[in-house]
């Protein structure tokens, strides 16, 4: 997993712990371009924070596009009928007016009121006064997308957080199947365990197959393992049915190709200064590569010495811009593309 993705992951683990044990901060910023984190978080606060018995006085939950920051503060600013602290909670609040007026509650909070103020998918500005006070006085979770390539590592944390184990190609399997939404992947995976033998642990790719409804046979992942080896007629088989499906896109197929080349060339690149890499140089040369994977890429970086390797990314950004669209003249189809595209990486 990613470096900062492990932070994120850290900081909600110890916020959820204080929340389940009863200690609260009076400021809740959650934001960012994945909403996972903040929502988990948010849902977290609203169940622990105000017994069910209190909640009809004391919950207010409300939604950015009805209500004005103003009246935000004015909820934020009442004091709990009967009881030690009372929970407002502003969903969607990217929606908000005035925003920025959060900043005059936050320069004296109450210390018993717990105010959530979550972002779906956004963030607040971080050079104004909000953000800057809602630093000092309450917690902020600032939850970035993650990238393709870092989604398999995200996976396998996951799972083993669930008590499960998965095998790194069901993971990368999964992630190219779900993409980069981590809400997806955890919707996926509950329905997989639910399918999972009672006692089972172990998830392996053909769970994934039977279960998430993606063959390992044709998916990107494998074009990519098979254009490794230069194994021609299965790379163009497997192009040629990706190309056929109804929910292909070339942008995303260019995208996860580009990121394999590039890993080959940055470890092409480290081979070439001499003598054996070390394991951390290589693990910082394949980034985001389960070590189960070496192996592939020590063939790889033979196929694709440096040069090639270059002269692959070039093509790729030519066949992304391509299956973007190109000039508007291109007559061909998606399908086309990639199997023209797979021929010559083949080729190099």
């Amino acid at each position: 997993m990613a470096k900062v993705s492990v932070n994120i992951d850290a900081q909600c683990a110890k916020i959820l712990s204080d929340v389940r044990e009863g200690r609260f901060s009076p400021l809740y910023l959650l934001m960012g371009d994945e909403p996972y984190y903040p929502e988990l978080v948010c849902d977290a606060i609203v169940q622990a924070c105000i017994p069910e018995e209190e909640k009809d006085f004391n919950e207010t939950i409300c939604y950015g596009g009805e209500v004005t920051a103003a009246q935000v503060v004015t909820a934020a600013r009442r004091f709990p009928m009967m009881a030690e602290r009372q929970l407002v909670v502003v969903k969607e609040a990217q929606q908000m007016k005035g925003i920025e007026e959060l900043a005059f509650y936050c320069a004296e909070p109450l210390d018993s009121t717990v105010l959530v103020v979550l972002l779906h998918g956004a963030s607040v500005d971080k050079r104004k006064a909000f953000y800057k006070a809602a630093q000092k006085v309450g917690v902020v979770v600032d939850s970035p997308a993650l990238r393709d390539y870092e989604v398999p590592n995200w996976i396998l944390s996951y799972y083993g957080s669930r008590g499960l184990q998965i095998e790194p190609q069901a993971a990368a399997l999964l992630a190219e199947s779900v993409g980069t939404e981590l809400s997806k992947i955890v919707v996926e995976t509950d329905k997989l365990t639910k399918a999972l033998p009672e006692g089972a642990t172990r998830v392996s790719v053909a769970d994934i197959e039977r279960n998430v409804g993606i063959s390992r046979q044709f998916s990107v992942f494998e074009l990519t393992k098979e254009l490794s080896y230069k194994h021609a007629a299965q790379a163009l088989k497997i192009a040629a049915h990706l190309g056929n499906s109804a929910k292909f896109a070339m942008p995303m197929a260019v995208s996860a190709l580009f990121t394999h080349f590039s890993r080959i060339l940055k470890y092409g690149a480290l081979l070439g200064r001499g003598g054996y890499p070390s394991p951390e140089d290589k693990a910082r040369a394949l980034a985001g590569v389960n070590p189960y994977f070496y192996k592939e890429y020590d063939t790889a970086v033979r196929n694709y010495p440096v040069p090639k390797a270059m002269a692959a990314v070039s093509l790729l950004c030519d066949y992304d811009y391509l299956g973007k669209g190109g000039d508007g003249t291109t007559l061909v189809s998606d399908g086309e593309l990639l199997t023209e595209l797979t021929a010559k990486l083949l080729n190099l």
